[in-house]
């Protein structure tokens, strides 16, 4: 048995190198993210370990899992600590190397193993650590799991099992590779700029891109847990600009953005243009829809409201779920009603058979966005986003707000619009004709204007997003309307960007 974690722990103290500090906080949704080590130390990654294992015995599962981390300078540690609680508590840990999510995904599949446990902070600045898993493939943990995993962990209640067993896998990277790369070659000459922001991707995206016929130009490609010139997330406006620079100063076809731990995909078309993941969802959407009969996806709620009114899709008999943002909601549902993909506007993409396993890979998305270019060797892709009707949207934007009281900032957003709503109020001049509640508040108005507000799942912030579909500047009132209630809220700070 391990002692019970604790949360006052602090650095350079002898409790500190005996003890376990584990910040309760840090159980997310639907993963777990601290920053380390001021929020959890190794020992405390051991009772993480520790109690995922004991919590894989008790979900009935074969108690075999899959371990990678991604290239932070302290992540290997962090991975070497979860190992040693998971064999502490009777797994058979198959230690993978360096990873990325979708590899640590593939590897369930690859290794025929049922669970999987990817270190990870994904695209959060350097400080941060975070473990990604499952026990079900291709799902990953949910809200349940995440608190049963939770109460174990902070309770001690980690049981000590014989059976542990360590294997190391010294090839799953080029196994990774050849699965996507086994296929025929791209018919279109394709020029693609791979940015990484010196993550983790840097080691798979230009062989993959390359492997399917593309010519590849790289940037930031090479593997720098400094992060020295943004952080590898391409919903950051600094990552897309570098992006679109250098798009244009090679006149390439395309240029794709991959985050930190790789299931994420950002997208510049051969003009510059940045466009926004759920865009880009539509445009793939449009194109699988031509294929596949009936086609059912699901987006999450920050995403367009073109799934519903584009008249393509339509055409296409197309149906569209609006459902919780979060890859493990997205992925989940998706796998429940059988969509054929799951799209986030965070550029998480779920492609399920015959496309992919049902997890969110950022190189699977870039291959279907190749895929689509190739089967359109008369268009561009500026004239594939064209041809989407016009809308004006706001990137993702974030307010900071303590993870302690950032649900209840929301909820008190969400009884604002329905008491708006209830008395008949105009916002932005106009009825509110539809609320959705299903994760925070999307307000939308008669003209289909909306606005979004909802609690980070993954870090101390709240998420704001808005979109209009008939004016620029019916975006901007949305947003100022939405501002000015949350900026009356005491808990809430400075956004990381702003419209």
């Amino acid at each position: 048995m391990l002692p019970i974690p604790r949360d006052d722990l602090k650095p350079n103290t002898p409790e500190f190198e005996n003890l376990p500090l584990v910040a309760p906080a840090g159980f997310r949704e639907y993963d777990a993210r601290w920053l380390f080590p001021e929020q959890i130390n190794l020992m405390g990654v051991q009772a993480l370990g520790f109690g995922l294992g004991t919590v894989l015995h008790e979900m009935g599962v074969k108690p075999a899992i899959a371990v990678g981390h991604d290239f932070r300078s302290y992540s290997a540690s962090i991975k070497q600590a979860l190992i040693i609680g998971l064999m502490g508590s009777g797994c058979e840990v198959h230690d993978i190397g360096l990873a990325l999510s979708p590899v640590a995904y593939f590897s369930q599949f690859a290794l025929d193993v049922p669970a999987v446990a990817m270190v990870t902070a994904s695209h959060n600045e350097n400080g941060w650590t975070g473990v990604k898993m499952g026990a079900q493939r291709p799902l990953t943990f949910g809200p349940d799991e995440m608190a049963h995993l939770k109460r174990i962990v902070l309770e001690g209640q980690g049981k000590a099992r014989d059976g542990g067993r360590y294997i190391y896998v010294p090839d799953m990277a080029e196994r990774y590779i050849k699965d996507l790369t086994d296929r025929d070659k791209l018919k279109k000459p394709l020029k693609v700029v791979a940015a990484c922001g010196n993550g983790t991707a840097g080691a798979f995206a230009p062989q993959v891109l390359e492997g399917i016929g593309a010519e590849v130009i790289q940037l930031d490609c090479e593997l720098d847990f400094t992060f020295p010139n943004y952080n590898p997330n391409p919903e950051d406006m600094e990552m897309l600009h570098a992006l679109r620079d250098k798009v244009l100063e090679t006149g390439a076809d395309v240029g794709l953005a991959f985050d930190g731990d790789g299931d994420r995909c950002g997208v510049v078309d051969n003009t510059g243009e940045e466009i926004f993941a759920d865009k880009v969802g539509v445009m793939l959407a449009r194109d699988l829809s031509a294929r596949f009969e009936n086609a059912k996806f699901v987006v999450d709620v920050k995403s367009t409201g073109l799934f519903l009114t584009d008249p393509i899709l339509q055409g296409n008999g197309a149906t569209t779920d609006y459902w919780k943002t979060g890859h493990s909601y997205i992925k989940r549902r998706a796998n429940e009603i059988n969509a054929l993909v799951g799209f986030e506007k965070s550029g998480h993409y779920f492609f399920n058979a015959p496309i992919g396993r049902g997890y969110d890979d950022g190189l699977v998305s870039a291959i279907a966005i190749c895929d689509m270019l190739d089967r359109n060797p008369d268009k561009t892709m500026s004239d594939l986003r064209e041809a989407l009707p016009m809308t004006w949207g706001s990137p993702t934007m974030s307010p900071h707000c303590p993870d302690e009281v950032k649900y209840q900032v929301v909820d008190r957003m969400v009884k604002a619009f329905a008491g708006m709503r209830e008395n008949g109020e105009k916002l932005i001049g106009q009825n509110i004709r539809d609320l959705v509640t299903v994760n925070g508040v999307r307000v939308t108005v008669d003209d289909g204007t909306w606005g979004l507000v909802r609690a980070s799942s993954n870090k101390p912030g709240l998420v704001v997003v808005v979109e209009s579909p008939t004016s620029e500047k019916n975006m901007r009132d949305m947003f100022h309307e939405i501002d000015k209630r949350l900026s009356a809220q005491p808990e809430v700070g400075e956004y990381d960007q702003k419209i």
